[in-house]
């Protein structure tokens, strides 16, 4: 149907002219002033939303400056945009002609109000001159102040180079008599000497061998940057108002250990953001406190509300994960819509494992991830292919495929345990070729770690270990490979957990039975790796030691891993995926290719609860929902249905549906739901980037934050400003944290 503008002496229409047709704003303010230029007596009794739904005015009453092009489809007004441009007096040539827009006569009452708010809107403007004649009229810097801000952009251009290539502040440890600069110094020396002219004025007035720089200075430097750049997100995060916490595995920077802390949210482009913002101090002892801290980190620093937290995960390993464990449950019953759920940087089935607290199960891990450590080192994979073909000689084949599986993070897989099986009798003959380093390829300390991972993998207790895992899992495998693919997947994976959990009780209900059947491919594997069946040593010491007798080895096996183990995973299956988690999952029935695949029979109205208060209108949702489901219903064969939510958002038309996109926006942030790759790494690949860059004792916090951030938007001035507001030059000199390297650039002749 074509748009017809609303102006007086204004024929077209959108058939026939390219112009853009804009409609009139729902805001009542400004739509009463749109109204009161047109003219038009008969608009006036209209309300802002009738007039928004029916009535447009086309791009010529407009002035040019008002309109943007965004593309060669898509013209838009700005938000201040006016009709100032209009014909009133045509009609008055042909005084016999009927006129269907009647032009209103103005009375005295009217112009002179409509010469008030030109007289209000004039003196805005003039207020905006003149603060900007303030601005103007400002007292200039003089000479040296110049010199000492341009020092200080110098320094800052240096610290943002060595952040993003990621070196470290010092190149090592060096005695006074080999003065050796750091790497900050030498990048000093090297700018000065290619022309850097702040740097050279303020270092010849430096005193020989007097401090250039002191480590207090360097601390205040970091820290500006630091800040600014995180209040660059923060703002962001503000705007968007809703998002999610995540919290990485622990770092640790000068022998305390430090919680990497993550927000992901949608910004103002309706885009899905994960990004870093802080490292948490990590203290050991009460989870109360770390909750605390957490609260005080969002809500007094960063200005944020924990009421508008729609999510968490934690992305832990070892002895932390039962702490966060806690933390998430303490988290919940605080505030209840932060939905505890699995991150989408980690399988689920690792995820699983990581949180089960038996030591059997925590040694499992922690060889894994030393086994990844230990593959990074030069010619180590190698010797395990090498391991790999003597193992299977007589099926090549498989060989191939796991060799292929090894060079590509399989410790990060959702098979996981499957290869670990597979690949244990050849991973034991790597150890030990490389602890036997008959070649002398390979380190000492490198034949030290083969020797010690060898000794931990070829023990019964591991092997048993290794398949119960293997064989539970299979059972949340394909579950969890949905929960990290596409808005479908995720939403089917929702639908299949009462399936997963059907299939993990009946396990349990026969838990003789398939013990059995694990027990005898355990002892089968140990034979194949020559590791005798046994009893672990401490729990014979312990049991001698009460006087209970010996007991079976595959009795053993069963009462304290197997049945440990399935319950374990039970019991974490069902607190991860509890009522509410999966009623949020299932709102995923609103992006449109879900609904085609339900043949659009879907009841988003049903799990809405959970979200109403997040919404504009929640008492209009039903009718919204049944709106957009007519929509897509009933679309053009032409027309692809949206796959994900971040295509759904960025339809043009999405904004006609306020609560669908409310809602749309608060389920992106779920942790569960894979971050869209954009073109550049993650802000935890990143984050994983820098710790394996940089020698653990060169770490440095400020410069990891800076580091994982380079793509955030920075503005020197800005900072150089805020430095000179917090650090004064005649002051004296402030007490500052230590920057991890005691860093003391000076002038040496």
């Amino acid at each position: 149907m074509p748009n017809f503008c609303a102006a007086p002496n204004c024929t077209r229409k959108s058939t026939q002219s390219d112009l853009a047709f804009f409609r009139f704003p729902r805001d009542p303010e400004r739509c009463r002033i749109w109204v009161e230029n047109c003219r038009r007596a008969d608009l006036e009794a209209k309300t802002a939303d009738q007039l928004n739904k029916h009535y447009r005015l086309c791009a010529k009453h407009f002035d040019p400056a008002m309109v943007c092009k965004t593309s060669p489809y898509r013209t838009v007004l700005k938000d201040t945009a006016i009709p100032t441009i209009f014909d009133l007096t045509s009609h008055l040539k042909n005084p016999y002609t009927r006129h269907r827009k009647q032009i209103k006569e103005l009375t005295d009452e009217d112009i002179q109000r409509i010469k008030e708010r030109r007289l209000a809107s004039a003196e805005q403007t003039i207020k905006k001159e003149d603060l900007s004649n303030m601005v103007d009229n400002e007292p200039q810097l003089s000479a040296d102040e110049k010199d000492y801000r341009d020092y200080l952009r110098s320094l800052f251009e240096i610290l943002f180079m060595l952040a993003k290539q990621a070196i470290p502040l010092t190149a090592g440890r060096v005695s006074e008599e080999e003065l050796k600069s750091n790497n900050f110094q030498a990048l000093i020396d090297y700018c000065m000497n290619a022309g850097d002219e702040a740097l050279r004025k303020r270092f010849e007035v430096t005193a020989v061998n007097s401090e250039y720089l002191s480590a207090a200075q360097l601390s205040q430097l970091l820290d500006v940057c630091e800040n600014t750049v995180r209040e660059e997100m923060l703002m962001e995060v503000r705007e968007s108002r809703f998002y999610s916490l995540v919290t990485g595995d622990l770092v640790e920077f000068a022998n305390s250990k430090h919680l990497p802390v993550f927000l992901r949210f949608v910004n103002q482009q309706n885009v899905l953001r994960e990004e870093f913002v802080d490292f948490l101090p990590f203290v050991d002892g009460d989870e109360a406190a770390l909750v605390e801290s957490l609260e005080a980190l969002l809500v007094d620093r960063w200005g944020l509300s924990m009421e508008d937290c729609r999510g968490q995960a934690h992305k832990a390993t070892g002895t932390s994960t039962t702490k966060m464990k806690a933390v998430a449950v303490l988290l919940m019953e605080k505030y209840p819509l932060a939905l505890h759920m699995p991150c989408s940087h980690m399988a689920l089935n690792i995820h699983l494992a990581n949180n089960l607290p038996f030591p059997n199960v925590q040694i499992v891990m922690e060889n894994l991830r030393r086994i990844t450590s230990f593959f990074k080192t030069p010619h180590t994979l190698d010797e395990l292919e090498k391991a790999i073909s003597i193992q299977f000689q007589k099926n090549e084949e498989k060989g191939n495929a796991l060799k292929k599986m090894c060079s590509s993070g399989w410790t990060e897989q959702h098979n996981i345990f499957d290869v670990l099986l597979d690949i244990l009798p050849s991973l034991l003959l790597c150890m030990d070729s490389i602890r036997d380093n008959a070649n002398g390829k390979f380190s000492s300390c490198v034949s030290a770690e083969a020797y010690s991972i060898g000794e931990s993998i070829a023990d019964f207790e591991v092997v048993v270990t290794v398949v119960i895992l293997k064989n539970v899992l299979t059972f949340t495998r394909a579950f969890g490979r949905n929960l990290q693919g596409e808005t479908l997947d995720v939403f089917s994976a929702a639908n299949s957990l009462t399936a997963v959990l059907y299939s993990l009780n009946e396990v349990n209900d026969n838990i003789d039975v398939y013990h059995e059947f694990w027990y005898s491919e355990a002892v089968s594997l140990a034979a194949l790796m020559q590791i005798p069946v046994s009893v672990p040593r401490l729990f014979l010491r312990k049991q001698r030691a009460a006087d209970l007798g010996e007991i079976q080895a595959e009795t053993y096996f069963k009462e304290y891993v197997t049945v440990p183990v399935i319950r374990g995973i039970m019991q974490e299956v069902e607190d991860m995926f509890c009522d509410n988690n999966l009623r949020a999952l299932k709102c995923l029935s609103l992006v449109p290719a879900v609904m085609g695949h339900m043949k659009f029979n879907t009841t988003e109205e049903n799990f809405a609860e959970v979200y109403s208060g997040d919404l504009p209108n929640p008492d209009t949702l039903p009718a919204e929902l049944h709106c957009w489901r007519i929509k897509w219903k009933h679309r053009g064969k032409e027309v692809r249905l949206p796959t994900t939510i971040h295509e759904t958002l960025q339809l043009p038309d999405v904004k006609f549906f306020p609560n669908v996109d409310a809602f749309l926006k608060v389920l992106s942030t779920m942790p569960v739901l894979k971050v869209e790759k954009g073109t550049g790494d993650t802000a935890t690949e990143r984050l994983q980037a820098y710790l394996g860059s940089v020698p653990a004792k060169h770490l440095n916090k400020s410069l990891a934050m800076l580091h994982i951030n380079t793509h955030v938007k920075h503005d020197l001035d800005v900072m150089v400003d805020k430095y000179c507001r917090l650090y004064p030059e005649d002051d004296p000199e402030a007490e500052a944290e230590d920057v991890g390297d005691d860093v003391i650039v000076t002038k040496v002749i």
